[in-house]
């Protein structure tokens, strides 16, 4: 079978086993900006790729950033938002404080696309292009990015508290948090191969290595050889967050690796190692198929980033194009505080 049909394969049964569906927004699509701004996934590529010659991590960051924004509240850009005098940034939410990055890359490409499209483009769809561009340098696949989203008007730091997945979930809070986004088992395993590049701090994991449950020993689904490895880099009582790659063979390349490293028990994360190591999970057999065929994992993992891609988008006419992805449009923020004001106003009358 010639290497184009092995793909075509590949992506059937990505299909069939996403239940044979990709349910996507009607008004969103990869020609969206064809006509209004035909070099935006040049300059997105060329921005990202600058970056990473300084910045390895940059591509694993991007999706990180990308799947933080979609599980809260939608694909909306809302994660990128800071501290205003009515917004409470995602940003300083427990799962993202002092680990979201790329925020800066994301900077430079809105500046370079206001300067070659001015007022047209998303911060939202730039998240969504540098998510797969991210991939692609790592050696990862590549797709058609569905474009049309619009930015939010506001952030949840409540929701990115309760919405995202933390590093020590078992398979059941797994595949609860990834159901409460309309994804199902085989997103959860294929999305979580996206740890196969990164780094992850001490405090994401150190709960396996010490005293995993409050037990006094160390996760006995971690590779013995491994565990010793991780405690020298993460000490017991360290005051320095340190920290390691997410995947101990090909730190920085996109591959099925991290399904490797389940089945010999060298997940770092305790969400990562649970796909594997929960008995009778119905994650194994996707575990052993990904590791056993990389084809199937990059097809796989295509359709659910489309998915996760499509999550609560604002389009038509609701939300905005922001001109800094960090804060809202001067109009939109002084419609916001006069609103505030309204409110509060009328809670006053209210209660006399």
């Amino acid at each position: 079978m010639g290497s184009m049909s092995a793909v075509v394969v590949a992506v059937l049964c990505a299909f069939a086993m996403h239940a044979g569906l990709l349910v996507t927004n009607a008004q969103l699509s990869p020609t969206f900006y064809n006509e209004t701004c035909p070099t935006l996934n040049d300059i997105v590529f060329n921005v990202v790729s600058n970056a990473s010659l300084t910045d390895p991590r940059i591509g694993a960051s991007l999706l990180r950033l990308h799947f933080h924004d979609c599980f809260v509240q939608g694909c909306d850009g809302s994660v990128l938002l800071n501290n205003t005098d009515t917004i409470q940034s995602e940003q300083d939410a427990i799962p993202n404080l002092n680990s979201l990055r790329g925020l800066d890359v994301v900077n430079n490409i809105k500046t370079a696309v206001e300067d070659s499209c001015p007022e047209t483009v998303s911060c939202a769809d730039i998240l969504a292009i540098a998510a797969e561009v991210g991939s692609v340098l790592g050696g990862g696949p590549s797709w058609d990015v569905l474009l049309g989203r619009r930015d939010s008007l506001n952030a949840s730091q409540a929701l990115a508290n309760t919405s995202l997945p933390a590093p020590f979930f078992t398979i059941d809070q797994l595949n609860a948090s990834f159901a409460a986004q309309g994804l199902n088992l085989t997103d959860l395993v294929t999305l979580s191969g996206a740890h196969t590049f990164g780094r992850a701090r001490c405090s994401t994991f150190i709960n396996r290595l010490y005293s995993f449950n409050n037990t006094g020993n160390p996760d006995p689904t971690l590779n013995t050889t491994y565990l010793a490895t991780l405690q020298a880099i993460c000490p017991q009582n360290a005051t320095v967050d340190n920290i390691t790659n997410l995947d101990l063979t090909t730190p920085d390349q996109f591959d099925n690796n991290y399904y490797s490293n389940l089945q010999q028990l060298n997940g770092l994360l305790q969400s990562d190692q649970e796909l594997f190591s929960t008995t009778g999970a119905d994650t194994v057999p996707l575990v052993n198929s990904f590791s056993a065929d990389q084809t199937a994992f990059f097809a796989n993992f295509v359709v659910s980033m489309i998915k996760m891609g499509n999550i609560g988008v604002l389009t038509g006419t609701d939300g905005e194009i922001r001109t800094q992805c960090n804060f809202v449009n001067a109009n939109s923020s002084a419609t916001l505080l006069l609103a505030g004001v309204a409110s509060k106003v009328n809670l006053v009358a209210q209660s006399k």
